[in-house]
């Protein structure tokens, strides 16, 4: 039976889902070929949803909640992909997970749990395979940016050296907006889960925690400042290296390696030269802590509108040849990264996936390694999203 929508996006009571559902119903208004639904566990809350993004009044609304898998169920057999912004994910994922696995429905959310990817794709890689569903984890700033400024670093590196680079260093140079109170549920649900169950510390800790049947060489663990002579400025830890290293890895993986095997990659923030660069280095050090501590912001809690226009991020890659020279490419994008910005992304993504990657195999991928240049291409058109060579 043919699918009655393209996009279902669950949750679009939700903060984030909310940003979701908006961006479609604004950028693709006069797209009469996307049909798309909003999904929740309250029909007036949606219908509410509906009417403050100025969607048009017969928008179909479907009542699911992760509680119920035949709700769930009942909703992915409807549509050809569903958007996920439900999360912390590893509580209220693993039956949606499930529905789109058997019913080989395509599968969107903005993960950046690596403990629960891992178990899923262990769980359910070969049943999606069988069923025809795309499974695609982490489709907003966890870790699309990276994923791609990566891939995009490495293109460069192809043409300056002949050959991609064995070593690339994922950088923020600028970042200004809120981290999203998802993101701080996440993790400390991901905290709670390994005090639970201490064996998880293992999967946690593993850079290629995420590359099943391969281990790769010791990378960088980035959990100290330190100054980097290369680039004249102290660097801190990156709170959310701890996902788009795992995912970088999986997308070299996926992709054949590329990158080669050796590959090496680490994610840390630039603080600037001198004894201000390293005293702002374990300022960042000290944030990072907070961030996830009683004071983060709670799921359904976000930046107002201005405050998410006037976010941005600028992300420095740089890919070093063995004899040290170096190529570097920046990722910047034009609102804050946790909201403004993963709305269009994930959105993007669904849409790239829908109409410019139809050939991508059924199974468990990053947004990276499944559309690529096509991904990077629709960034740049819809997403305020850009890649750019540097000196």
């Amino acid at each position: 039976m043919p699918s009655k929508f393209d996009i279902v996006v669950y949750g679009a009571t939700g903060f984030t889902g909310q940003l979701v559902a908006e961006y479609l119903a604004l950028h693709y208004k006069g797209d009469t070929g996307l049909k798309w639904a909003m999904a929740g566990r309250s029909t007036e809350k949606l219908a509410a949803v509906r009417d403050a993004i100025g969607a048009p009044k017969d928008l179909p609304l479907i009542v699911a909640d992760a509680g119920d898998p035949a709700s769930l169920k009942a909703m992915v057999e409807q549509t050809k992909s569903v958007i996920t912004t439900v999360g912390p994910y590893q509580l209220y994922g693993n039956a949606l997970i499930a529905a789109c696995v058997e019913t080989g429905t395509d599968y969107l959310d903005l993960c950046g749990e690596p403990i629960w990817m891992r178990q899923m794709i262990d769980k359910y890689e070969a049943a999606a395979k069988a069923s025809g569903a795309r499974i695609v984890f982490s489709c907003g700033f966890d870790s699309v940016p990276f994923e791609l400024g990566t891939f995009f670093v490495q293109e460069e590196a192809k043409r300056a050296f002949g050959m991609p680079a064995s070593r690339v260093k994922g950088r923020v140079r600028n970042m200004r907006g809120t981290l999203s109170g998802g993101t701080a549920a996440s993790a400390k649900a991901t905290f709670d889960a390994v005090a639970k169950d201490l064996s998880l510390i293992a999967i946690l800790n593993n850079p290629f925690a995420l590359t099943p049947g391969f281990e790769g060489p010791k990378q960088p663990r980035g959990n100290k400042p330190l100054f980097e002579d290369d680039l004249q400025s102290w660097a801190a830890p990156f709170m959310m290296a701890l996902i788009n290293t795992r995912n970088v890895h999986r997308s070299n993986m996926l992709m054949g390696f590329p990158y080669g095997r050796e590959f090496v990659y680490d994610e840390m923030v630039l603080t600037g030269p001198g004894e201000k660069g390293e005293a702002n280095a374990k300022l960042v050090m000290a944030a990072n802590t907070e961030k996830t501590g009683p004071n983060a912001p709670k799921p359904g809690e976000g930046p107002s509108k201005e405050e998410r226009e006037n976010g941005l991020y600028d992300l420095l890659y740089v890919a070093i040849a063995p004899d040290g020279r170096q190529v570097r490419a920046a990722v910047k994008g034009d609102r804050d990264p946790g909201y403004g910005s993963t709305s269009k992304m994930i959105s993007e993504c669904a849409i790239c996936l829908l109409r410019d990657a139809p050939d991508v195999p059924a199974g468990f991928w990053t947004p990276g390694a499944a559309m690529g240049h096509k991904l990077i291409r629709r960034l740049e058109e819809h997403a305020g999203i850009t890649f750019r060579a540097e000196k």
